[in-house]
């Protein structure tokens, strides 16, 4: 039994949900988004009993056959619909920081140029629903797709990752990065 899987997804009045036979669609004030449907595995899109606690509609997340796979797939596709949902409403975001003298990061139309201490500055096209935003030495991704919206910012991070001596380069804002003494200091102990 899966215990993510079980959990009922409420969906709000605003956001409109279309089930075929293995896709399901999800359309908000975001955006709209898309995914495919195993076929070992149910939707129920049904009315919430209770209003007041939950307004518009709930969908169950319901496997088809008893077995690993379908179990795993069960709390996966239900995992993966409540961050469309979410995304449609709210949205996700990432926040990169930039550290290290004379690395920058400026905005060029839907273009993140990025000067990182290479003899050439580093372009980044926002795909489709990515949005980026440059603030001072922090860098904004967001967009409605959880999953390209974490991709984008681990392929922007593995440009110049964070090293562990001086901490120079890009990192997660509130990311800690572990520290290593250097020569002099190890010497001297």
């Amino acid at each position: 039994m899966s215990k993510i899987g079980k959990q009922l997804i409420i969906i709000p009045e605003n956001v409109e949900i279309k089930i075929n036979q293995q896709e399901i669609k999800v359309k908000g004030p975001q955006g709209e988004l898309s995914q495919s449907i195993p076929p070992q595995i149910k939707l129920i899109l049904r009315d919430s009993p209770d209003k007041e606690l939950a307004p518009g509609k709930e969908l169950q997340v319901i496997p088809q056959e008893k077995s690993k796979n379908s179990s795993a797939l069960w709390g996966l596709l239900r995992a993966l619909i409540f961050n469309m949902v979410k995304g449609v409403t709210e949205g996700f975001e990432k926040k990169l920081e930039i550290e290290g003298v004379g690395y920058r990061a400026s905005l060029q139309d839907n273009k993140l140029i990025l000067n990182l201490g290479f003899s050439h500055p580093i372009e980044v096209v926002a795909p489709a629903g990515i949005e980026f935003k440059v603030d001072k030495n922090v860098i904004t991704i967001s967009g409605i797709d959880k999953q390209m919206v974490g991709q984008i910012a681990a392929e922007i991070r593995a440009y110049r990752k964070p090293e562990p001596y001086k901490g120079k380069g890009i990192h997660y804002v509130g990311e800690v990065i572990r520290r290593k003494s250097g020569k002099k200091a190890a010497t001297t102990e």
